[in-house]
């Protein structure tokens, strides 16, 4: 039986520490307005989403406090590793996201960086932050897992 795979999606950064940090609300796929030399850098692989977070500027959603790095072979034309970017989502999900953050208290943190059929693509989740024990009752219930599969391999 053929199983199913999702071709045209390819990982290119992943942020490990945001399901850690934040309680996930709810997860939105959103295009990223780059520059050429942004592009390459990114199929190069050189990304880091791990301190980024979105907010609102003039009615759109910008991405803040990424970095892509500089490309080599990009002339005069290059881009600012970290500069702003703005995020490409419809009219209706952008007011429900300026909602959310003004009334709930949610963050938008960017979860994962991929490409969907040869376009940049970005999942922003709509997070609100752990508390200090939050963290703690985590990384408690994750060891006793790899506990408890540990005595499972063990026992059988």
């Amino acid at each position: 039986m053929n199983k199913k795979t999702n071709h045209g999606l390819k990982i290119i950064c992943l942020n490990r520490k945001a399901s850690f940090n934040y309680f996930f609300e709810d997860i939105i796929e959103a295009g990223i307005v780059l520059k050429g030399s942004e592009i390459k850098s990114i199929r190069d692989g050189k990304v880091n989403i791990a301190d980024s977070y979105a907010v609102e500027k003039n009615g759109e959603i910008v991405l803040i406090n990424s970095h892509i790095a500089a490309y080599k072979q990009a002339s005069y034309s290059g881009h600012r590793p970290m500069d702003e970017r703005k995020l490409l989502l419809n009219k209706r999900e952008i007011n429900k996201l300026i909602g959310k953050m003004q009334r709930d208290g949610f963050t938008l943190v960017p979860t994962k960086m991929y490409f969907k059929k040869g376009k940049a693509k970005i999942a922003i989740a709509v997070a609100k932050g752990k508390k200090q024990y939050d963290k703690r009752a985590t990384k408690k219930n994750r060891d006793w897992n790899r506990d408890k599969a540990r005595y499972i391999r063990k026992s059988s």
